[in-house]
């Protein structure tokens, strides 16, 4: 399974940022396939953190717009929104511990747990930090 940081979220909806075709272009692939994928639960709420924000954009997302683009999301039946589960403090300790994780760096940390925890392949992500979870193999599917 592949999951979505929160990045290509933000560059498939948002018409106006950079990457937005590439990032479209790469969330169609999966949404229009049968195999499963996933959205961590923490990449949804930074999503609408971002989106909403007066200081990231100079026209925000209406909070009803992006909320109505996530329904959107939900409707799709190969994917699953996936969070913290019964044994995902101990997935968490291991790679805190492992990468020496340290403030900014848990956000990071927790969404590679979540999805090591529900058996994700591959995190498809713009992000360069992931690099520190060696367990979690990563691709930035803008470049490639």
């Amino acid at each position: 399974m592949v999951a979505v940081d929160t990045n290509l979220l933000i560059y498939a909806y948002r018409s106006d940022a950079q990457f937005h075709a590439a990032a479209t272009a790469a969330l169609e692939s999966l949404a229009a396939g049968t195999a499963a994928w996933a959205i961590p639960w923490p990449c949804v709420h930074e999503f609408m953190a971002v989106v909403t924000h007066p200081r990231i954009f100079k026209t925000p997302t209406p909070v009803a717009h992006a909320l109505e683009h996530l329904r959107a999301l939900d409707a799709l039946t190969n994917l699953a929104f996936i969070g913290e589960g019964e044994g995902y403090l101990a997935r968490l300790a291991t790679l805190m511990e492992s990468s020496q994780a340290r403030a900014g760096a848990v956000h990071d940390a927790r969404i590679a747990a979540i999805c090591l925890h529900h058996g994700v392949a591959e995190l498809w992500s713009a992000d360069r930090d992931f690099s520190r979870f060696p367990a979690l193999r990563t691709r930035n599917p803008l470049t490639s």
